[in-house]
């Protein structure tokens, strides 16, 4: 085995972006360990000691092993959920703890180790209402926002700064007939909202009345950004009716991502921006783990080699 120290991918097993990654380390020689932390305790074990020098040990699944100590970078995608269905509910939910704290806390805490991103930092910058004010606080422009569990104050929100859209506050799947859906961003008038406002946190936005949509990609120190055109409110709805094409960014943006980048702790961060008629980038979010590879064949942008590049370390 190489002397030089694993790249470890943490991620689920249907992941076409992790795939390129590794297809491209693998051509640099790169020696790299993939795992999904939802495998574990069935497929993947750990043995991990604390010593003065860090943790040491390691990760094995049924056909890599990966010396703790050793491992150059840590990409964490978006590994599937620790399960144990063996288990009563009692049981299953102690295990799930132990499991988190236990090979999370592992994962967490390789000594010299660099991480894209760090688990702990993903999870902070996840939170919708942290995002926006981190990135009012880095000089970006943010459209007015209201968090609330109150109809009375979203009905005067939207009086007040519609149009106005509905967005989650985070996105889990869930089934309708068997089939996986989503909570998609829609426009909202004040008419539409109810008493159901008073069940959970909700988020109301102005929407920005935009020519285009703007994907900011930050891989390490490298920063590419694509426009995306189209006539849709969410881009992420259609995929079929988008357009790409690679931009400059206005003065000031750059500056801004770099502060946001720090205040979070992150290494890579998938940027959304929407154009309005005068040419100003709005924020609307960052994605911690976000998607990004798609990108690559319509734009020519070298970014599965940056992040490769990023966790050789080599730049």
């Amino acid at each position: 085995m190489s002397q030089v120290g694993p790249v470890l991918v943490v991620t689920m097993i249907d992941d076409p972006t992790a795939d390129l990654v590794i297809r491209e380390l693998h051509d640099r020689n790169t020696p790299v360990v993939r795992l999904d932390s939802g495998d574990f305790p069935a497929t993947l074990s750990v043995a991990a000691t604390l010593t003065p020098q860090g943790i040491t040990g390691t990760l094995s699944t049924p056909t890599r092993t990966a010396d703790l100590s050793r491992v150059r970078s840590l990409y964490y995608r978006r590994p599937s959920g620790f399960s144990f269905p063996h288990l009563d509910e009692q049981d299953a939910r102690f295990a799930l703890t132990q499991a988190r704290y236990g090979l999370g806390g592992v994962l967490a805490s390789l000594p010299g180790c660099l991480y894209v991103n760090h688990p702990h930092r993903i999870g902070d910058a996840e939170f919708k209402p942290s995002g926006l004010a981190a990135a009012a606080q880095s000089g970006l422009q943010v459209p007015a926002t209201l968090i609330t569990s109150e109809p009375d104050a979203a009905r005067a929100f939207v009086k007040k700064h519609g149009p106005a859209i509905y967005k989650p506050l985070s996105t889990p799947l869930y089934r309708i007939d068997g089939v996986s859906c989503t909570v998609t961003v829609d426009e909202v008038t004040a008419d539409q909202i109810d008493d159901r406002v008073s069940g959970t946190a909700h988020l109301f936005q102005h929407r920005i009345d935009k020519v285009a949509d703007v994907r900011v990609t930050v891989i390490g120190h490298r920063v590419f950004y694509v426009r995306i055109d189209s006539d849709l409110l969410d881009w992420r709805t259609d995929y079929e009716r988008l357009s790409y094409s690679v931009v400059e960014p206005p003065p000031g943006i750059e500056d801004a991502l770099w502060r946001y980048m720090d205040f979070f702790g992150l290494v890579f961060g998938a940027f959304d921006f929407a154009i309005d008629r005068t040419g100003t980038w709005w924020f609307l979010e960052c994605n911690p783990s976000g998607q990004w590879a798609w990108l690559e064949p319509p734009t020519g942008l070298p970014m599965v080699a940056a992040m490769a590049d990023l966790l050789e370390r080599s730049r």
